[in-house]
């Protein structure tokens, strides 16, 4: 199977997640100008497909299969979203929780309550989270994400997972 089908499936599986939350699609985002009130305790957190199984996010405005979008962001205790890359210009606001977003070009940002990054189109950038993040995240375009090598060529996310695990001696470690 192809880096191009898995993107086709991954795509797939938005849309049916996506059409499964139902009412968790603000049924709003289809007029700009309609106020949105959302409380955090009705925000509904899911998988988002081609991501690590760390990274959850709730669709706060707008469709993220379709078009521009805004969500609520959560990457768990230890997360690590290996190198890639978005087709949309991406923004990130942090909630709360500790981590760190670098990027090939430019400096790394310590993740704190308040700190901002904005991230160009095919812009690489990683991000890990030492404590539960929470992050406001913003595309301008559709959601996609590809996942990069060393040498910059796109790898599939199983491949990024496996070039960015710690060493087998820091993982015995850390249990300790």
């Amino acid at each position: 199977m192809t880096i191009g089908s898995n993107r086709v499936r991954a795509l797939l599986m938005v849309l049916v997640a996506v059409a499964a939350m139902g009412r968790s699609v603000p049924a709003h985002a289809k007029d700009p100008d309609e106020m949105i009130t959302l409380n955090p305790q009705t925000l509904k957190y899911i998988a988002i497909p081609d991501m690590p199984a760390c990274a959850t996010a709730a669709i706060l405005r707008g469709n993220p299969r379709w078009g521009p979008a805004w969500v609520m962001l959560r990457l768990a205790s230890g997360c690590r979203v290996p190198w890639h890359w978005h087709t949309a210009n991406e923004t990130l606001l942090v909630v709360t929780g500790r981590g760190t977003v670098v990027a090939k070009e430019g400096p790394p940002l310590q993740f704190a309550p308040g700190a901002f990054a904005y991230l160009p189109s095919h812009h690489q950038h990683q991000a890990s989270c030492s404590r539960t993040c929470l992050l406001f995240n913003t595309a301008d375009a559709a959601f996609d994400i590809h996942y990069v090598g060393a040498n910059g060529e796109e790898i599939s996310l199983e491949e990024a997972l496996r070039l960015s695990a710690p060493p087998a001696r820091a993982r015995r470690r850390r249990r300790r």
